[in-house]
């Protein structure tokens, strides 16, 4: 079976009391993967590599066998152009937006208002995830699972070929916790979209993810090529 997922990301970071080292490399065949690892193991850091948020970034990111990086031969795709969503654990939705122009933003580069195709694109997602009624809704006045849908919404309305997911359960109540990631799994079910999950909760992978990758002081000590 193909790769859907070839990864080997490697970095430095360093500040003046810490330096840590990323060496990850794994294979997923499956759609939904997760990445686990006790706090501090690097998982955090392996998506934002991924994601090209990171200077100095070596190796290979793979998609789908579409090449996002490839140091050895010189390809390196900025950020904005490596098609892929993120949903961050706070789920870092801005405030002074309102529900619809949040995944307006996900759509559209420097605040310019939507296309015909582009609303006609919000819209959808906003029916697609329950939020219509909402569109006018600032983040405040939403709840944990309303603030959840509209974050993945955002991740998804450019159609990313692969979806970042960083613990985005980890800040929530025990109860809320279980609700939520019920309505994750349902919502990951409705877009064939890869999926690389970060969490260290194993309720998560079992409810979300098809495959496991362990991440432990910035290096893979077990995959499902392992």
């Amino acid at each position: 079976m193909a790769p859907v997922l070839d990864i080997h990301v490697q970095t430095t970071l360093a500040s003046p009391d810490r330096r840590f080292v990323l060496d990850a490399r794994f294979v997923s065949t499956t759609p939904r993967t997760a990445l686990i690892g006790v706090s501090g193991s690097g998982k955090s850091t392996a998506l934002m590599a991924i994601a090209g948020l990171l200077p100095h970034v070596h190796g290979h990111v793979r998609v789908a066998g579409d090449t996002l990086l490839d140091t050895a031969n010189a390809v390196d795709l900025p950020a904005r152009t490596r098609h892929i969503g993120m949903v961050f654990q706070d789920y870092a939705l801005f405030p002074h937006l309102s529900v619809e122009q949040n995944l307006a933003f996900g759509l559209c580069r420097f605040g310019r208002r939507p296309g015909e195709a582009e609303q006609a694109r919000i819209d959808a997602l906003l029916r697609q995830f329950d939020l219509d009624t909402l569109r006018g809704a600032r983040p405040r006045d939403l709840s944990g699972g309303q603030r959840q849908r509209v974050a993945v919404a955002r991740a998804l309305a450019p159609q990313p070929h692969l979806l970042l997911l960083d613990e985005p359960l980890s800040a929530l109540d025990a109860p809320l916790r279980i609700r939520l990631r019920a309505e994750l799994a349902e919502m990951l079910d409705r877009v064939p979209v890869p999926t690389l999950l970060v969490t260290h909760d194993p309720n998560d992978v079992e409810a979300l993810a098809q495959s496991v990758v362990h991440l432990d002081k910035g290096r893979v000590i077990a995959a499902p090529d392992f």
